[in-house]
């Protein structure tokens, strides 16, 4: 269910969080689906239950999960105002990069060509 990339510069949790966001996203968590506990899923990737626990509250405060006492976590309902920021935040960031690119000197046609490539990788998750 979760990959882990140990070449990645991110943190661990953040790998985590990014790849629960994206199933939310993308409805393969539906709201109110359980997430696994933090003990089975730290047991399971063989990592600290504390960077479970830490991606875990950082995705409820972020609004895309919630807990219940003795329950445990579930994927949140998200809103409609919840998708539109975090567009707004992508493009944000996408402004920035194509920004980066054009001042290295990256045409439109080949920052366009980055673009393709990426959305056509193995499993249809850019790279």
């Amino acid at each position: 269910m979760f990959q882990l990339d140990y070449g990645d510069p991110r943190p661990l949790f953040e790998q985590i969080k990014d790849q629960i966001k994206t199933m939310i996203l993308r409805g393969v968590l539906p709201a109110n689906q359980q997430l696994p506990s933090v003990r089975e899923m730290a047991s399971n990737l063989t990592l600290n239950p504390n960077t479970i626990q830490k991606a875990y509250r950082d995705l409820e405060a972020e609004g895309y999960i919630y807990s219940v006492r003795g329950k445990g976590n579930f994927a949140a309902a998200l809103s409609q105002q919840l998708k539109t920021e975090q567009q707004t935040q992508l493009k944000k960031q996408l402004k920035e990069t194509l920004t980066a690119m054009l001042h290295l000197g990256i045409s439109p046609e080949e920052a366009l060509q980055w673009v393709k490539e990426a959305y056509h990788t193995e499993g249809g998750e850019p790279q």
